[in-house]
């Protein structure tokens, strides 16, 4: 058991802002020797979970782990129903949409829908990314309407400052996750990169329950105009539309 543990700590040292690690690098995160980190790594290469690149050095995640994870079932049904309505989404909007679930006290990338202008795409969060709870409007959302657990679990940790505008304090995202839940939508600018804006709106079940946040995101002047969030009407039809075909279920 104490390899297994082992072995999925180097698994999970590898993200989307880290998806090239240097043995050093992978040994400091799992806080594992070099010479466990290594033979681990070996057994993970030889299951095709691991590849080496010798020339550079580094470890990087290999395609075993997209065979793993075509069998995931969890999110799948709310995946297939959203997914649609996100094509849409980005087609009235011409931003990149996407759909964040609550996961281990961050927010999860269920979903992304590219945006029609590949440059300002936000390419940084993939399907399946992990993205702390204080920066960009989905995130903030899963901040704003998880279960106060999940809140504080997200907020427990040292929280990353992207750009000068980032919020960090635990204290003031506490009273953001209170305004959020009563105006029922969040803006967030240049928080995530400067000179980009993401707005975000909840998506509810058929019992009132919180499912996952439905975002876009492009250059602030397709966010925000005269201070006030674009598209905000379509973002909520869009999370209705996904409740209610959960409800149809």
């Amino acid at each position: 058991m104490r390899a297994v543990s082992r072995a999925v700590a180097l698994l999970k040292a590898f993200t989307s802002d880290r998806p090239r690690l240097t043995l050093t690098e992978l040994a400091q995160i799992a806080e594992l020797d070099k010479g466990t980190a290594r033979r681990l790594l070996h057994t993970l290469s030889e299951a095709g979970l691991i590849h080496f690149d010798g020339v550079t050095q580094h470890y990087m995640l290999d395609v075993g782990i997209f065979e793993m994870a075509s069998a995931v079932q969890v999110g799948r049904d709310l995946r297939e129903i959203a997914s649609p309505i996100l094509v849409d989404v980005t087609s009235q909007t011409s931003t990149a949409a996407f759909l964040w679930v609550s996961q281990e006290g961050s927010a999860l990338c269920l979903d992304r829908i590219r945006a029609p202008m590949l440059q300002i795409d936000a390419t940084w969060f993939s399907v399946g990314a992990l993205a702390p709870l204080n920066c960009g409007a989905g995130p903030r959302i899963v901040l704003a309407f998880a279960p106060d657990e999940v809140r504080e679990q997200g907020l427990s940790g040292e929280l990353p400052r992207r750009t000068p505008f980032s919020e960090t304090s635990a204290v003031e995202l506490r009273k953001f996750a209170g305004r959020i839940r009563e105006q029922g939508w969040e803006l967030a600018v240049d928080d995530f990169f400067v000179g980009l804006a993401a707005l975000g709106v909840p998506i509810f079940d058929s019992e009132g329950r919180f499912v996952a946040a439905l975002s876009i995101t492009s250059l602030t002047a397709d966010i925000v105009e005269g201070g006030k969030p674009r598209h905000l009407n379509v973002l909520k039809h869009a999370a209705n539309s996904i409740g209610a075909r959960l409800r149809a279920r």
